[in-house]
């Protein structure tokens, strides 16, 4: 006997129990389920939601295995064990040194963060005598990759408890909840240990604890780990190029500094129709508005250089696609099919106002340089609002021409 026939006797066996949605998640997660319906109009198709983020788990493994290379690539190069790589391809880069350092920090990040938010639905999937939801399953992956390094692991578990439970179940579940699950536990990590979550010590394997070990009295080097946003919100030049942005070889959080990668991924939600192209593309069309704004004036001399918002300013209007995490979360934040707008209309309005709101919250937040985590989650709330006026006037355009047909 097979798995599937025996992971099917065990939800028949169990059917009707506490216990049974355990067995269907596992069963169905596995298999296509044995039951078929028997009337009534209905389409057959491969694919169910457990498929669909299975998908969109897929797009997000480039940007992590990337992410565990470079992990150990800032590490080793904060030490002045290697050199700068000379390329995406570098062998410096890509060594099996810096994927065991990535292996050790982030593989731990996932297995926390799937672990404790499965736990979690399993258990009110139990209690509450429902199906298990598949909604944590791209959540699941997507948090280890927008948080620092040095994480610290019941730090997280903390967090993915508070987003699983206040961000969504209290809301009914999987399409119910309003925030962004993924956004709703970075943002609960950044308000309640902001220490972790900024700074140039957090993005770097080690430099926190060899921050903690000088102040012990320990006679070694401390090494940095500034972001490109740290950079030039302290109005200091960038000390990467334009490439080493785009390709990804800068610090930042786990799986966010690769626009190249995210771009790949991008291509492909849209090419399989689970992302929508209207938020991405006006997401970004948003962001490039607000940097030329800025970069409008700069240029005016409304703004010198003594000011402290000077650095980000400056910056070239499409250098804000390359840096932060705005690239990630216009891709695999903004376009989640739950908290997003719904109309294609509303979609455009939804869009353009995250990658607007974006680099306006980059530029003039001065505690942490980088909007787009505020920016989706407050869109997340006026989703509905767009969607509602978009519905109404498509109504009044309809009674429009109704008017003018019986007229």
């Amino acid at each position: 006997m097979g798995l599937k026939s025996n992971l099917h006797s065990l939800k028949e066996k169990y059917r009707g129990t506490k216990m049974a949605p355990a067995f269907n998640a596992l069963h169905t997660f596995l298999y296509a389920p044995n039951e078929t319906t028997h009337s009534g109009s209905h389409i057959r198709v491969v694919d169910d939601l457990k498929r669909t983020m299975n998908t969109v788990i897929l797009a997000l493994v480039p940007c992590l295995i990337f992410g565990m290379f470079n992990a150990g690539y800032q590490h080793h190069l904060a030490l002045g064990d290697i050199g700068r790589a000379d390329g995406f391809f570098s062998a410096i880069f890509w060594s099996w040194d810096n994927l065991v350092i990535g292996l050790w920090k982030v593989l731990p990040l996932v297995i926390v963060s799937y672990g404790v938010g499965l736990a979690i639905e399993f258990l009110f999937a139990v209690i509450k005598g429902h199906e298990v939801e598949e909604g944590y399953l791209v959540t699941g992956m997507l948090v280890p990759l927008i948080v620092p390094i040095d994480t610290p692991l019941w730090m997280l578990a903390v967090a993915v408890t508070f987003g699983v439970v206040i961000g969504k179940e209290v809301f009914g579940g999987t399409g119910m909840n309003i925030l962004n699950p993924a956004l709703t536990i970075r943002a609960f990590l950044f308000f309640a240990y902001p220490t972790w979550m900024s700074g140039d010590k957090v993005w770097v394997h080690g430099a926190v604890a060899r921050d903690k070990a000088i102040a012990a009295g320990q006679n070694i080097d401390a090494i940095s780990g500034e972001t490109v946003l740290g950079s030039l919100a302290q109005n200091h030049e960038p000390a990467y190029s334009v490439a080493d942005m785009f390709f990804g070889m800068i610090p930042g959080s786990v799986g966010e500094t690769s626009t190249m990668l995210i771009l790949l991924g991008a291509l492909f939600l849209i090419f399989t129709k689970i992302g929508s192209w209207r938020i991405i593309v006006s997401t970004v069309l948003g962001a490039l508005t607000m940097g030329l704004i800025f970069n409008f004036v700069v240029s005016q001399g409304w703004i010198t250089e003594s000011s402290k918002f000077f650095g980000l300013m400056s910056t070239t209007w499409w250098h804000h696609l390359l840096i932060g995490g705005f690239a990630f979360g216009a891709v695999y934040m903004a376009t989640d099919p739950v908290t997003g707008s719904q109309t294609n209309i509303g979609k455009w309005y939804y869009g353009f106002f995250i990658g607007f709101i974006s680099i306006l919250i980059r530029v003039f937040n001065p505690a942490y340089p980088e909007g787009v985590m505020l920016a989706i989650l407050l869109m997340n709330v006026f989703a509905p609002t767009i969607d509602h006026y978009v519905v109404q006037g498509n109504v009044k355009k309809r009674m429009k021409r109704l008017k003018v047909k019986t007229a």
